[in-house]
């Protein structure tokens, strides 16, 4: 039977996302970690469809996310 890799990566999320999260997981008496990879997994596929940074047209207006580091 293979092991789970139980590698530890921290996220941080706005307050109120956060909050809703915990809601959520007191709701269905689950973790945090449990809820968001239910999330990825239900979500990815929508996800996926989003272009990349390097796919965005020419005349795309630049994103300034990243730029100063």
């Amino acid at each position: 039977m293979a092991s789970s890799d139980k590698r530890k990566q921290s996220l941080y999320f706005p307050e109120q996302m956060l909050k809703e999260i915990q809601e959520e997981a007191n709701r269905q008496d689950r973790s945090l970690s449990w809820i968001v990879q239910k999330a990825w997994k239900i979500a990815r596929k929508d996800i996926m469809k989003y272009p990349s940074v390097n796919e965005l047209a020419d005349d795309a207006p630049d994103d300034e996310r990243g730029r100063n580091e």
